[in-house]
């Protein structure tokens, strides 16, 4: 008998509940992985993850390869073909049932009911989420629309349930020669060597995080010139790492402290719960997913949109310090720091008065960690417009969040050097130099303008 065990993002062998229960229910195992450039393309997916995610399914096919099994890379172009591409291949390979991981946003849940419609085999999908968003409603069955009531359900029912880290499966070699098939391109690809694509690689990082720099994450994270994020949203965001695997290993490091949201290990165990809500939330209520507002009275703010503050915007020449610099580091490595993205979105949105979807559109064609439901989350957190959004009249003012979180300007002058040698609030608010633009608005006089946007259609 001869399962199929179907990747998408999910691209592990430790730790995957589709992988394992094929292994345990079928003498045989084929695994498949398919390409879908023009799904890529139609959601703007950066070069750089493009990169990254042919680099992570090379380790795959590797890491399977030590098992016995088998994986076909296909070339599907688009969800839409996919339905028939995987009846076919099961056709041709004798396939009695399919494994995979539940995904939870509109295309994806499409493409897998459109796929057990067309196949006469049956479809196992399995539960991949630390909880997954059936599982986690109010009292009422609701689903929960604010995080905090949401993180402190997860809480207490992965307390009550944890540990349950699935090991590698113990897999029988399929009837067919083992090979390694190397991924062909994605389309424009930009290095990502930067970035541990294997997963040992990245197991190691997630180790290296939690014993050096999780009991400190609370006290550094929000300071973009310290390393103390984990850095592993672009490993997550892929499955190269499950949540599980992120939760257990900060277990063992920082014992029952993670239980606690104050803590810094359970700012950490926060962050990825954020994650589940933000896939939560597209799951429940799919006009997020689609374009519009989870605040849907917000959809009708007039954003005035000036295409030149948005290529200000995204080259890093707004007059901002502390936003050019964020900007450049993402143009330069793909990654933003976290503190960073809220702040330069509060400034596109709220300063600069551009539709946040022009902001969630430019993230995704650069960022290197682009999830589709986090992503989306925080822009709307940023613009307001969200669930557990941040309050119409919270503007983040530029220049006093870089004099907080980088007040000696050690991130800044990395990136914006023209700025090297200013000092205090020079550095900050720098005077007319000629290498440097000054601000292009004044955030006095746009904090006022973005009052009254939302005043309008609140009233």
């Amino acid at each position: 008998m001869t399962a199929l065990i179907w990747f998408r993002n999910d691209l592990r062998s430790l730790d995957n509940p589709a992988l394992t229960a094929a292994c345990k229910n079928h003498e045989h195992v084929r695994a498949l992985y398919f390409l879908c450039p023009q799904q890529l393309d139609e959601h703007g997916i950066a070069p750089i993850r493009r990169h990254f995610l042919r680099r992570a399914v090379d380790d795959l096919s590797a890491q399977l390869g030590k098992l016995g099994i088998p994986i076909d890379i296909v070339d599907a172009t688009h969800f839409k073909h996919v339905p028939n591409q995987l009846k076919n291949y099961c056709q041709k390979h004798g396939i009695e049932a399919v494994y995979a991981n539940q995904e939870w946003l509109v295309d994806e849940i499409q493409r897998d009911s459109l796929c057990t419609a067309q196949l006469d085999i049956p479809i196992h999908l399995l539960d991949d989420s630390l909880l997954s968003p059936l599982h986690i409603a109010k009292g009422d069955g609701q689903p929960y629309k604010v995080f905090t009531p949401y993180s402190r359900c997860c809480r207490e029912v992965l307390a009550a349930q944890f540990p349950r880290v699935l090991r590698r499966p113990a897999a029988k070699s399929s009837s067919d020669t083992t090979t390694t098939e190397q991924c062909p391109k994605f389309g424009e690809e930009k290095d990502s060597s930067a970035w541990p694509a294997d997963e040992e690689g990245v197991l190691q990082q997630l180790r290296q995080f939690c014993a050096e720099r999780a009991a400190d994450y609370q006290k550094h994270r929000d300071y973009p010139a310290i390393d103390g994020t984990s850095r592993l949203s672009a490993a997550l965001a892929l499955g190269l790492v499950s949540p599980r695997q992120c939760l257990a290993r900060l277990q063992q490091e920082c014992g029952e402290e993670i239980w606690d949201a104050k803590s810094d290990a359970g700012t950490w165990f926060n962050e990825l719960l954020w994650r589940e809500f933000y896939r939560h939330v597209a799951y429940h209520f799919p006009r997020v997913v689609k374009g519009q507002a989870f605040q849907s009275y917000t959809d009708a703010i007039p954003w005035p949109n000036d295409q030149a503050l948005f290529d200000a915007w995204r080259e890093g020449r707004t007059g901002y310090p502390i936003v050019d610099a964020a900007m450049r580091q993402l143009s330069a490595t793909g990654w933003m720091h976290n503190r960073l993205r809220m702040i330069t979105a509060s400034f596109l949105c709220k300063d600069l008065h551009i539709d946040w979807r022009w902001g969630e559109r430019h993230f995704l064609e650069t960022l290197i960690d682009a999830d589709f439901a986090s992503n989306n989350g925080g822009w709307q957190w940023a613009a307001s417009t969200g669930t557990d959004a941040a309050p119409y009249f919270r503007i983040f003012n530029p220049t006093t969040q870089g004099q907080r979180f980088d007040a000696d300007g050690e991130f800044i002058v990395h990136y914006v050097p023209e700025l090297k040698g200013l000092q205090g609030k020079q550095l900050h608010q720098p005077p007319a130099i000629s290498d440097y633009p000054l601000p292009i608005v004044d955030h006095n006089e746009r904090r006022k303008i973005t009052l009254a946007l939302f005043k309008e259609i609140r009233d």
